[in-house]
């Protein structure tokens, strides 16, 4: 089964805690803290695996975790930092943030890796933060939380060639000529249901990875027929090679076929009616099809036009030549716009983000947020004196407690950061 798009849900470990222990040995004289420090959670990386080439591996994975990191332990020592999970998919595999819609990451390489979900580091241990005058502090850190994400992981096929056209007009046939792939080949529309790779050889030793896909219709753009599921794959391929029945076999008009595709692969995303393209003259041997042909380059003289009669392998080494011409001077195109814009800089005024917001939600009810405090707030351990006093410095060192009164809070309103509520204290 051919699965090329899954959604899945993302979580990484979190980092262990630091630990609060003291050496207590008989002979140790000042043993002096000895807390180690937690262990980092496992992070969820993507990895090439050339031997896959689909998602069905993913397709019932609604959701990959990693293990948490261990907590920290006696006489220093660390808590056990977690593996991390990865997860293997077919090269030409892109993967995106499911809300926001942002590429996280193009595997188009075949030792490509990336990390999608980073896991938390471990807190410190509580002998980290002994000094001269607090040689026995009863405060460690708290791991830090793992990402949670959710993706959407779709697979975009890498080939030189891509074969467009009408349904019917030769192209899985094309294919089981040039190379040794071996499409279901049938005398009836969308017989071809999924994507198709083949290595092709050219006679002069070079090669190059050409894909048939299902055939397109008018609108497949904005997603009739089977078209609208596999334009994405044409999306990396360098050259498009037309197909197109001139034989007429359908009762279909080739130059209206001709105008029909083109238009779809203009309306796409991505320019694909910029790339180079040539035209394959299929089912040439067929009544009325020399007169086809000369009606279209009476109609368009400046494209490149091939005859040829696919079904008996007549016509197709001159083909081959001129792909490989183009292929060996065409460069790749970019996906995305980062990637023809990483050259340029651009240097512009932004002003400097707040790190953190106030709200007032009505009743003496308030909420703090913010990336920075609720960053602090994930280190706090409020069983543990210490740490709540050292949030709490680090609260009023960012003037929380004047935003807070600036909107209206008063002693004894209800501040919540998460989900985490306290009173407010107003010691002014």
């Amino acid at each position: 089964m051919f699965i090329d798009k899954v959604k899945l849900k993302l979580i990484a470990g979190n980092g262990g805690d630091g630990l609060v222990a003291f050496r207590r040995e008989k002979y140790v004289p000042l043993g002096g803290p000895s807390g180690g420090d937690g262990g980092d959670g496992g992070s969820i990386i993507f990895a090439v695996d050339t031997n896959k080439s689909t998602l069905l591996d993913l397709r019932y994975s609604k959701q990959i975790k990693a293990e948490n990191g261990e907590k920290g332990k006696n006489n220093k020592m660390h808590g056990e930092s977690k593996d991390d999970v990865i997860v293997k998919v077919p090269l030409g595999t892109i993967v995106k943030d499911a809300l926001s819609n942002d590429v996280i990451a193009d595997l188009a390489t075949k030792d490509a890796k990336a990390v999608i979900c980073k896991g938390g580091k471990g807190g410190k241990g509580n002998y980290h933060f002994a000094t001269a005058r607090n040689s026995a502090p009863e405060y460690a850190k708290l791991g830090t939380e793992g990402e949670k994400k959710e993706v959407i992981v779709e697979l975009k096929l890498l080939a030189d060639v891509g074969l467009v056209g009408f349904p019917s007009v030769g192209k899985s046939t094309l294919l089981s000529m040039v190379s040794k792939a071996r499409p279901e080949i049938a005398n009836y529309h969308f017989t071809t249901l999924r994507p198709q790779l083949g290595m092709v050889k050219v006679k002069d030793g070079y090669s190059f990875v050409m894909a048939d896909l299902p055939g397109l219709i008018e609108g497949a753009s904005e997603g009739k027929g089977l078209g609208h599921e596999f334009l994405k794959h044409i999306e990396r391929c360098r050259v498009i090679l037309h197909v197109v029945d001139m034989g007429a076999n359908d009762g279909r008009d080739p130059l209206e076929d001709y105008e029909i595709i083109n238009k779809e692969l203009k309306d796409y995303q991505y320019g694909l009616s910029l790339r180079p393209q040539i035209v394959l003259a299929n089912k040439m041997d067929l009544d009325g099809a020399k007169e086809n042909l000369a009606r279209f380059k009476d109609k368009y003289p400046d494209v490149e036009v091939y005859e040829a009669t696919t079904i008996i392998n007549e016509g197709l080494d001159a083909v081959l030549y001129r792909l490989e011409e183009l292929l060996k001077i065409t460069p790749p195109f970019p996906l995305y716009e980062s990637e023809s814009a990483k050259e340029k800089v651009i240097y512009k005024f932004e002003a400097k983000k707040d790190d953190f917001k106030v709200f007032n939600e009505g009743n003496g009810i308030f909420r703090v947020e913010g990336e920075k405090i609720e960053r602090l707030f994930a280190n706090v351990n409020f069983e543990d004196d210490e740490s709540v006093l050292r949030f709490s410095r680090a609260l009023r060192k960012m003037r929380v407690d004047e935003a807070l009164r600036e909107k209206g809070c008063k002693n004894g309103d209800r501040v919540y950061i998460k989900d985490y509520g306290f009173d407010f204290i107003d010691e002014e």
